[in-house]
């Protein structure tokens, strides 16, 4: 191993470590508040939605799947629904109404008063992830958003902001990971045992 890369290792490693001690010297309320959104809409027989762009689909899709599948605890399945994994439909409304509603449109269909969005852009400006949002408040359902340190638009929607301060992409969906296991952790505390 040269000393190069295990330098870029060792950096790397530690700057997703400081950010997330950041976060947690900030930020553990907004992280408590959306756990507890989720638990009482799930309590209450609601839903979870989720979207995102990349790298943050793919973290809805984590985050979703936890929920669904499980996280620790062996339970009954909860309703979670990535709203970026159906090809069809997400190719059908970017071609019909453009590409800012593949989200919203979605949420129109799916989500109910009651249910919360999970609304992940690290930058805050994701138009089709605003558009969803808009979509939920306007069908009285909570939004809970993940962003980085510049919040945009997003932020204003959702009645809790989960804003990393960085503008690192991959460090900003590093934490937002570790703070989709956190919320799937107390959902499963708080629900199962």
């Amino acid at each position: 191993m040269t000393d190069h890369f295990a330098d870029l290792i060792r950096d790397q490693l530690q700057a997703s470590a400081d950010l997330k001690l950041q976060v947690l010297g900030h930020h553990l309320e907004a992280i408590y508040n959306g756990a507890f959104m989720l638990v009482e809409s799930l309590r209450a027989g609601g839903k979870i939605l989720l979207c995102g762009n990349g790298g943050s689909a793919a973290d809805a899709q984590h985050i979703a799947a936890e929920l669904v599948g499980r996280f620790r605890l062996e339970r009954a399945p909860l309703p979670a629904i990535a709203l970026t994994t159906n090809a069809s439909s997400l190719t059908a409304i970017a071609n019909d109404y453009g590409y800012e509603g593949v989200f919203g449109r979605q949420v129109a269909a799916f989500g109910r008063a009651g249910d919360t969005l999970i609304a992940i852009s690290t930058s805050g400006k994701s138009r089709n992830v605003i558009v969803a949002a808009e979509e939920a408040r306007s069908l009285g359902i909570k939004v809970v958003g993940l962003m980085g340190e510049s919040a945009g638009h997003l932020a204003p929607l959702c009645e809790v902001a989960v804003q990393v301060p960085s503008s690192d992409v991959a460090r900003i969906q590093e934490v937002h990971i570790t703070i989709g296991h956190i919320w799937c952790d107390i959902v499963e505390k708080s629900l199962f045992e």
